[in-house]
């Protein structure tokens, strides 16, 4: 039936597009998703320029967990592919309503959308083991949540090439647009290996960022192994020599962040409670490792890189 539906369409109307019937099943899928829940209707406002304006209405079951009133606005600027996207490969409504939002709020390509998807950023918002609730003000705790993940996804960087603390920051400032995709909303890079001197003595930071809806300097470790109490301390020195020297006065307090490899989160803990900076400690991963059961089948890269040579 959509076979022949799609058919009287083009030729009814000759050089029409979208309405395929794949595209047909996909507008039954998204109406089959939606309709149950939202009630959206079109008035024109203007006849003559042929505008069109949207209404909703919300059922009752998705009302509560839709907690910002820009909801509608972002859920009908978003592409109908960000939505087709969503609704396959989201299955609950919190997930769903996170990843609409996320996506207007972030102008986020279908791209990018699908790359935060597969890297259940959803899922990890607000996991980051941290000590904001003794550091941070009232007014930025939930945001900083919102803003840092549990795990971050390298995959710009090859599995083999993450034992080496400063490839793993080069790798970084040249893929910075991945991996500031990767940190989610408002950073703005500002160095690595950036600079500060304490009484004739040069420091280095790895990664230096400000972030603005935190409004903050944000000030990244990287680790090559497990994480050790001894990186939270060398962190929150960095941190107090930020804002002595480099914060501006309207800014608010630096965070810190420490990305490691692995981590314990009963160790992390401990190691960063008594600190009166706000800092948490994530890890990273990269998915261009070979898979288990396919280690040992293909040539190590050392041996392929000789034999090509």
């Amino acid at each position: 039936m959509l076979d022949h539906i799609s058919a009287d369409l083009q030729k009814e109307l000759p050089g029409l597009k979208g309405f395929s019937p794949g595209n047909l099943k996909k507008i039954r899928l998204f109406a089959e998703a939606y309709s149950p829940h939202f009630v959206i209707s079109s008035t024109a406002s203007n006849q003559l320029s042929g505008h069109l304006e949207l209404s909703f209405s919300i059922s009752s079951t998705l009302s509560s967990l839709i907690e910002s009133n820009g909801f509608f606005e972002a859920f009908s600027s978003i592409s109908f592919s960000h939505h087709f996207t969503i609704i396959t490969k989201i299955k609950t409504w919190e997930g769903r309503i996170f990843y609409i939002e996320s996506a207007a709020s972030n102008f986020w390509s279908l791209t990018v959308l699908e790359h935060q998807i597969e890297n259940n950023l959803f899922g990890k918002e607000g996991r980051l083991p941290n000590n904001f609730e003794s550091t941070l003000t009232e007014n930025l705790k939930p945001s900083a949540l919102k803003v840092f993940k549990d795990e971050y996804l390298l995959d710009f960087i090859a599995g083999d090439e993450l034992d080496d603390e400063r490839h793993i920051e080069q790798q970084v400032v040249l893929n910075i647009r991945n991996f500031i995709l990767q940190m989610g909303k408002g950073f703005c890079f500002i160095g690595n290996q950036y600079r500060i001197e304490v009484d004739g003595d040069d420091f280095f930071i790895d990664l230096l960022f400000f972030n603005r809806h935190l409004q903050c300097l944000v000030a990244f470790e990287l680790k090559k192994g497990k994480f050790k109490p001894a990186d939270a301390g060398q962190l929150n020195f960095y941190l107090n020599v930020l804002d002595e020297q480099v914060k501006l006065r309207q800014e608010n307090s630096s965070i810190g962040i420490v990305l490691c490899k692995e981590k314990n989160n009963t160790v992390v803990e401990f190691a960063i409670k008594s600190f009166d900076k706000a800092m948490g400690v994530a890890t990273y991963k990269t998915t261009n490792r070979a898979p288990l059961q396919m280690k040992g089948l293909l040539p190590d890269v050392n041996e392929l890189s000789k034999f090509l040579d």
